[in-house]
């Protein structure tokens, strides 16, 4: 897995991309996108990207993050 300067992997970056959160926090194993309003839409869209782009990177979701609209994306 490629990572950039940034650090984040070149398969991160695309989703970030084609995503567009307008909020994530980095995290060390990927990001945790944040503020989403209709989280069952919004992992659906996203789970829709990564199969079409063929993205090596995997949607974790549980009930706490459910509180703040939260979903994390985590490098496989």
């Amino acid at each position: 897995m490629k990572e950039e300067e940034n650090g984040i992997s070149e398969d991160i970056q695309l989703f970030i991309d084609k995503f567009e959160p307008a909020k994530y926090k980095l995290m060390e194993y990927g990001i945790e996108v944040r503020g989403i309003k209709d989280i069952h839409r919004s992992l659906a869209e996203a789970a829709a990207i990564i199969e079409r782009l063929g993205l090596k990177v995997s949607i974790s979701h549980d009930a706490g993050m459910l509180s703040y609209g939260a979903f994390e994306v985590r490098n496989n």
